[in-house]
């Protein structure tokens, strides 16, 4: 019996471990899934810059356009460039045993990422890319060190040259004035398209989606909580006066 709960509690740690990826600090973004627009920008950018590596294959075409507002038509026209349809998983034609051969390892599906690893893991490996010539892609990242990923945003973000404090507080020096600390690139070896701010409110928007990617009943489950609630409430009414009846002879 010892070993059997010994074994559980080394399993749930594990599993923990695993899920927040190091001990590393994080910066917090605060997502919201009732946010179409911001979700719409997040599957662009997905759409773009991810899915050729990436699949969600527990995600169709049809319902991600339902539950953004996207209707199908432009949905199908932007966002689908392969010959899929409407209706079909969101797989990519990428093969599994290639990928390992170009990069090492098969690149994951991302529907239960969020889940996984969190949004606020998801906002900070985002953003925690930098110059390292040693690595195979030539960058590596804060949040998940010796990363067999290249920089594929660097192209909006730009390439930091050095870390990034992701996870430090920024201050303001009681001296000068000014803001000290803070997650952000001291200085580039190339420039993006967007500004800081810009990038992170992009990343903010496709951790958003990826978020919803990994849990989209939750918009059923909240519509439908309301009248579940009211369901039990009045039930509850009806099981309290037959319990009452049952009960009034017993002394």
């Amino acid at each position: 019996m010892k070993n059997i709960i010994f074994a559980l509690f080394a399993l749930l740690s594990s599993s923990v471990v695993f899920a927040s990826g190091a001990n590393v600090h994080l910066d917090h973004v605060k997502v919201d899934i009732h946010d179409k627009e911001a979700m719409q920008s997040g599957l662009q950018l997905f759409t773009n810059y991810c899915m050729g590596c990436h699949s969600l294959k527990y995600s169709r075409f049809e319902r991600v356009a339902d539950d953004l507002g996207i209707p199908h038509e432009l949905y199908q026209q932007n966002l689908i460039f392969g010959g899929e349809k409407i209706g079909e998983l969101m797989t990519i034609p990428m093969a599994p045993k290639s990928a390992a051969a170009w990069f090492g390892a098969a690149p994951p599906d991302l529907s239960l990422v969020a889940r996984l690893r969190g949004t606020d893991w998801l906002y900070s490996y985002m953003r925690g890319f930098y110059k390292d010539e040693s690595r195979p892609w030539g960058v590596n990242n804060v949040v998940f060190k010796d990363v067999g990923m290249p920089h594929v945003l660097a192209g909006l973000q730009g390439l930091c040259a050095t870390p990034p404090a992701i996870g430090v507080k920024a201050e303001v020096d009681p001296i000068s004035g000014n803001v000290v600390g803070g997650s952000a690139c001291k200085s580039f070896v190339s420039e993006g398209t967007m500004k800081p701010e810009e990038y992170d409110r992009a990343m903010k928007n496709l951790v958003t989606f990826l978020a919803y990617v990994a849990e989209p009943s939750r918009f059923q489950a909240e519509a439908v909580a309301p009248y579940v609630l009211i369901f039990l409430l009045v039930l509850f009414v009806f099981a309290f006066l037959l319990n009452r009846e049952y009960w009034k002879d017993v002394h």
